[in-house]
């Protein structure tokens, strides 16, 4: 046991989360580039840099510039096996990024110095306060002329609903950016644009009065930066890992993650503070991240990771016990038994077979279709994760099946790229008339695009007036009631659910005042 405890205390799993354009994906890359899983990062949108980033591995996202799915990667780092998932910041793949959220023990938010608190960075901090999950905020490009540091502190505190207390703070910023003095163990490091992260020189600077400061800086820079510490000391509470471990501080680091700077700083000291994996709800019981027997479950599917082995993969959150390759555990929605061969451990695209896996791990699946976002596997007991949501839609249209040769392919593209969970999809109640429903446009195009490219079924998207999707539950006789009035606007979802189709809030309103037994709900607890 005191093994397996050792085990769970080396790991920790994070998201890193922010609006599109923060610099995410390319801090990914410096945290991969600092564990030793890559050799040199590439870059997400650049004509000079030919090498493209690791986490963007599908074709849509290095021609876009964007992500559009989650990555998962695993890599070491001064002894802590690190489990690190970037999520696409673009609001129309909010829903990957909300469920993500749920696989995960804390998060590292990325802001933009120049854009400060975005709309989308509102909406995921959000989804991080409804779990109380430990955040560390990262501000970005501070080799660029952006907003006061101090007004940038009282904008988060302001806009994101929680306390925080910088742990770097930078010396000047765009042009005459010098460096950043680390607050939490009293070091300076110098900025040079462009340098490897290995040629980092730290210079230990514990006391701010000494004459080394004024030989350092010129006078201006050495007394702003005294007067500085001295407002944040006198201001800020000294930094308590207790609220942050609660999720009700933020500590703040300041750097530029293209130029791999100030990103050791937050590495170093997220691996000292994080939280280790813990104990979650089930439908039957709080699940204890100690327990001898195997729990776990499934937070993503993706489709075709390998466009030429059309394989599907099934990305696995082991919350207690040990996870065992060959070893057969219980499917829980199928009441069934399941064993992995090759059960994997990633690096966006590159795959490693793993024997084992313990809490706070990640592993990738082999899936023939048996799984859907929210399973849940155990050693034989009975129960859900609970908190996965699925949402509603706000975007919908019908899909149009542009070439009658390729039905078969268009039937098993559109169920297996919906089961990733980025749309969901709903049938007319009497018939095979197909509904997309999407949170965003751009989830349109790349279902369009990926039914192309990896099952050669071309289709097209008629929109349709409608304005939300509820899932209604209530009485058989009743239901059977509201189908006979509202046909027309009751799907089913992929699970057999029945959903209206609300054409107008004034619509939904209507129906919800008419029909008081039957019960309307705005997202669906992804297993009933």
């Amino acid at each position: 046991m005191t093994k397996y405890l050792n085990e769970i205390s080396k790991r920790k799993s994070f998201a890193i989360i922010a609006h599109p354009d923060a610099g995410k994906t390319t801090l990914t890359e410096k945290f991969l580039l600092f564990g030793g899983a890559i050799q040199t990062a590439g870059a997400v949108k650049s004509n000079k840099i030919k090498k493209h980033t690791t986490s963007d591995f599908m074709e849509i996202e290095r021609q876009r510039g964007i992500s559009v799915a989650t990555s998962v990667m695993t890599f070491e780092y001064r002894d802590i096996l690190v489990n690190l998932l970037d999520t696409p910041g673009h609001k129309d793949f909010a829903e990957d990024t909300y469920r993500t959220l749920t696989a995960v023990d804390s998060v590292v938010l990325v802001i933009d110095c120049v854009k400060g608190v975005e709309e989308q960075t509102k909406k995921l901090m959000e989804v991080c306060r409804m779990r109380d999950t430990p955040v560390i905020i990262f501000v970005n490009k501070l080799d660029r002329d952006g907003k006061n540091p101090f007004d940038l502190l009282d904008e988060l505190e302001e806009l994101l609903n929680i306390r925080v207390r910088p742990l770097s703070w930078p010396i000047n910023g765009g042009k005459d950016f010098k460096g950043v003095y680390n607050l939490y163990d009293k070091s300076f490091v110098s900025f040079a644009a462009n340098r490897k992260a290995t040629d980092e020189d730290i210079l230990p600077m514990a006391d701010l009065s000494s004459p080394e400061v004024d030989e350092l800086f010129n006078a201006q820079d050495a007394a702003q930066l005294r007067n500085d510490v001295e407002l944040i000391e006198g201001v800020y509470d000294e930094f308590d890992k207790q609220p942050y471990l609660e999720g009700k501080l933020a500590p703040v680091f300041f750097g530029s993650a293209v130029n791999n700077f100030g990103v050791k700083d937050l590495l170093d000291t997220f691996v000292e503070i994080a939280p280790i994996p813990r104990d979650r709800e089930s439908s039957t019981r709080l699940v204890q991240v100690e327990e001898d027997k195997f729990s776990g479950f499934v937070f993503k599917i993706h489709a075709n990771l390998d466009p030429r082995h059309r394989d599907r993969i099934a990305f696995l959150r082991v919350c207690s016990g040990k996870f065992e390759r060959n070893k057969f555990y219980h499917h829980v929605r199928l009441d069934k038994d399941v064993r992995f061969a090759n059960p994997y451990s990633f690096l966006a695209r590159e795959k490693n077979i793993v024997d084992d896996a313990y809490p706070g791990d990640v592993v990738g699946l082999f899936d023939t279709g048996n799984f859907k976002i929210g399973d849940t596997l155990t050693e034989g007991e009975n129960f859900f994760f609970t908190g996965i949501p699925s949402f509603s839609p706000e975007l919908f249209k019908e899909l149009v099946n542009k070439d009658p040769m390729k039905t078969k392919q268009l039937e098993k593209g559109i169920s297996q790229l919906t089961d990733e969970g980025v749309a969901q999809l709903f049938t007319q109640h009497n018939g095979n008339r197909k509904i997309i429903g999407c949170v965003g446009d751009l989830q349109f195009e790349v279902i369009q695009y990926r039914l192309l490219q990896e099952y050669g079924a071309s289709c097209q998207f008629n929109t349709l007036p409608f304005y939300k999707a509820c899932w209604i539950t209530g009485s058989k006789q009743k239901l059977e009631e509201f189908i006979r009035f509202k046909g027309a606007n009751v799907v089913q979802d992929k699970d057999g659910h029945l959903v209206y189709l609300a054409q107008s809030e004034w619509y939904l309103n209507t129906e919800r005042a008419n029909n008081p037994e039957i019960e309307f709900h705005f997202t669906s607890e992804i297993h009933k």
